[in-house]
C-alpha cells in the first residue's frame, strides 16, 4: 500500500486530488485562477467539502473563465446566491468577482498571473523536507508577503493561510511529507 500525507483520508476523491494535482507545479493561468477561487471559498471549511463541490463551481462559475466572471451582474450574483450546490457565502461570491477583475489587472501588468505568483519562488518549487503534520506550517513569510500584495492589488479573501495553501495546491511548495510516496515524484 502507498504512503500518503497525513491529511488524506479514505475517501477516493481526496486520494485521486493527492496523488494526481496537489503539488504539482500550475503554470496555467486558468488552472491558478480556479485554485484560488477554491482555496477562497475553503477558508474556514474543510478542503474535501470543496472539492465535493468542484464540478458544480465549476458549472455555476463558467468553469473558471475570469474574464465571464469579472463582468458578473447583480442579477448573475443574485443567482449564484441561490445556486445549493456551491458554499452560498455572500462575501465568498462577491470576491470572486472582485478577485477575477484584480487577476486581469495583474495579468496586464505582468503579461500573466503565473509570472507574477512565480516571481515570489523564483520561478521554481520550494522544495521542504517535513516528516510530520506538526512541521507544516499554514503560513510562511513568502505567504505573508504574497497576502499582503495581493490585498494591495485588491484582491479579497486572501490571507496568508489561503495564499499557503494555494502555494501547496499549485506546487509553488512541495509539502508531501518525506514519507509519502509523491514527495520525490514532485
Amino acid at each position: 500500500m502507498k504512503k500518503r500525507c497525513f491529511w488524506v483520508s479514505n475517501d477516493p476523491l481526496y486520494i485521486e486530488y493527492h496523488d494526481n494535482e496537489w503539488g504539482v507545479p500550475v503554470y496555467e493561468d486558468d488552472t491558478l485562477f480556479e485554485f484560488l477561487i477554491l482555496e477562497t471559498f475553503q477558508a474556514g471549511l474543510s478542503w474535501i467539502t470543496v472539492l465535493r463541490k468542484r464540478e458544480n463551481f465549476r458549472k455555476a462559475f463558467d468553469n473558471f473563465n475570469y474574464h465571464k466572471i469579472a463582468e458578473y451582474s447583480e442579477e448573475k450574483y443574485e443567482q449564484l446566491l441561490q445556486d445549493p450546490g456551491i458554499i452560498r457565502n455572500k462575501l465568498k461570491i462577491k470576491a470572486t468577482i472582485t478577485n477575477a477583475q484584480a487577476f486581469i489587472k495583474v495579468q496586464k501588468e505582468f503579461g500573466s498571473f503565473s509570472k507574477y505568483i512565480w516571481e515570489f519562488t523564483e520561478g521554481k518549487p520550494i522544495k521542504n523536507k517535513f516528516a510530520k503534520r506538526e512541521e507544516v506550517p499554514a503560513t510562511t513569510e513568502i505567504s505573508d508577503t504574497i497576502s499582503k500584495d495581493l490585498k494591495k492589488r485588491g484582491f479579497k479573501f486572501v490571507g496568508s493561510t489561503v495564499i499557503y495553501a494555494h502555494m501547496q495546491a499549485t506546487g509553488m511548495v512541495n509539502d508531501h511529507t518525506t514519507d509519502c510516496f509523491r514527495y520525490h515524484e514532485v
